[in-house]
């Protein structure tokens, strides 16, 4: 520890563990086939950070640590926790104890919870100087500059009695400009796939999406506009993490991967074209993909995508502005099947039009399908979304309401079910679908490693004995 540079601490705080990207914020406890993912936001920031001159530590304190001790040796002057809404409560906990050790830090929380709770996190939090809405990149390098509060825009903070906030700040256009994320200060062998049990780096490759489904927070987070990395600067990150880490499977994280077509191809031929050995996924619409498409992702190591299918009802499909139809996933799926092409389907059930009808064709749906890995989540409205004002509007929530247990137990009752009614849909849908004798004889004669067998048997265990 150098004692001629200012200090600062990138938390991931000791609360439930959640995969803290801001459009998901999801739950890992109960989720099948959800690994944790590494703090990616966090190490962009800590970059930005070490460039403006710091000294940086990233610690992901749900996976386990001593924040206390932490605080007391390391003597942060600045603290950056990304907060969740599902464990908000948990995650400021973690600000007022580090007020209590190093009185003198400051303190700053990032996290979607800002879309819509801003106000009163920060009315009710003394030991929280600042709270940054959108992108935090360039907002936390010019409060490490020591920039006037005033002139930062995208920042909360306590004035007199009340809150002051300064103002949207712009998304940023050109992603190439940012730094590849501080790798060198986490522990990269605790992010693995849960397939192979091999350490997975995730890239960032693009921000924002133009569809706005009613339960997503991809376009209030990261904006309509798709802002995509260059194919160069993305593979440059890649032969960093290939040879600086010798990480080789890689997740492709984006709003939406395959949008631009021309980009996709660009992309796989520049990862064909540098001959680097690597095995990745990315999610997919389920109207951006042929043939074509499909072979060049799998010829440059594309080896799962994920499809946000979300129903099989196209009356829910339209009710929630998919813009997709159940035989667009149908051909989808079909193409990346001839591909060799791994797939991951998500479902949600419980939205607000949610029937025992519509949920049946959604499960027949899945099953239908026949990928080779499913979530099925039950709807959560996060604060932010669409959902969350309509069901505020039409009185979905009840005095139980709460979001601990997102996307596993329901947050709302939907017109027709209640939330324990869902509940059972839930567990019913994803015991249909993986104790399939079918299924399971697939998925067997797949295995290769012994790493494999461990992890299918846990994701087997988890299936049977949920309650």
């Amino acid at each position: 520890m150098s004692d001629n540079k200012k200090r600062i601490l990138l938390i991931y705080p000791p609360s439930p563990v959640l995969n803290r990207e801001d459009r998901c914020q999801q739950p890992t406890r109960d989720l099948i086939v959800i690994p944790p993912l590494p703090p990616t936001d966090l190490m962009y920031l800590a970059a930005i950070a070490e460039g403006c001159g710091l000294e940086a530590k990233i610690h992901d304190y749900s996976q386990g640590g001593d924040f206390e001790l932490d605080l007391k040796e390391f003597k942060p002057d600045y603290l950056v926790v990304n907060i969740a809404t599902p464990t908000l409560e948990h995650d400021l906990e973690a600000v007022k104890k580090a007020k209590e050790i190093c009185p003198d830090i400051i303190t700053i929380a990032k996290g979607a919870a800002f879309l819509t709770l801003a106000e009163k996190i920060i009315k009710e939090h003394d030991e929280l100087d600042f709270g940054i809405l959108g992108e935090a990149e360039e907002t936390l390098k010019e409060i490490l500059q020591d920039k006037s509060k005033n002139e930062i825009l995208g920042i909360y903070y306590k004035e007199n009695d009340g809150v002051k906030f300064t103002g949207k700040r712009p998304f940023i256009e050109d992603l190439d400009s940012l730094p590849f994320p501080a790798r060198h200060l986490v522990d990269n062998n605790i992010y693995k796939r849960p397939d192979n049990n091999k350490v997975q780096a995730t890239i960032k490759v693009s921000r924002g999406c133009p569809f706005h489904c009613f339960f997503c927070l991809a376009t209030p987070v990261s904006g309509a506009k798709v802002r995509r990395r260059s194919p160069e600067n993305i593979v440059a990150e890649l032969k960093e993490c290939v040879e600086k880490y010798n990480i080789t499977n890689i997740l492709f994280w984006s709003d939406i991967f395959n949008f631009d077509r021309e980009w996709t191809f660009a992309l796989c031929q520049a990862i064909i074209d540098s001959g680097l050995k690597i095995t990745w996924s990315a999610n997919t619409r389920a109207d951006t993909a042929d043939l074509e498409m499909a072979k060049i992702m799998y010829k440059s190591g594309c080896r799962l995508v994920s499809i946000g299918v979300e129903s099989g009802s196209q009356y829910m499909l339209e009710k929630m502005g998919k813009k997709i139809t159940l035989d667009d996933v149908r051909r989808t799926v079909n193409v990346f099947k001839q591909a060799k092409i791994r797939i991951y389907n998500y479902f949600v059930i419980g939205l607000p039009w949610e029937t025992e009808e519509t949920a049946e064709e959604t499960i027949r749906f899945a099953i239908e399908l026949d990928s080779d890995f499913i979530s099925f989540y039950t709807a959560t409205p996060l604060p932010g979304t669409r959902f969350y004002e309509y069901a505020k509007e039409h009185n979905l929530f009840d005095k139980e309401t709460s979001f601990e247990n997102a996307y596993f137990y329901p947050a709302v009752n939907t017109h027709a079910l209640s939330k324990d009614r869902v509940f059972e849909l839930h567990k019913s849908a994803i015991k249909r679908f993986y104790l399939r004798p079918l299924y399971i004889l697939k998925m067997l004669s797949r295995i290769r490693s012994l790493a494999e067998v461990k992890n299918y048997f846990i994701a087997g265990m988890s299936v049977l004995l949920r309650k």
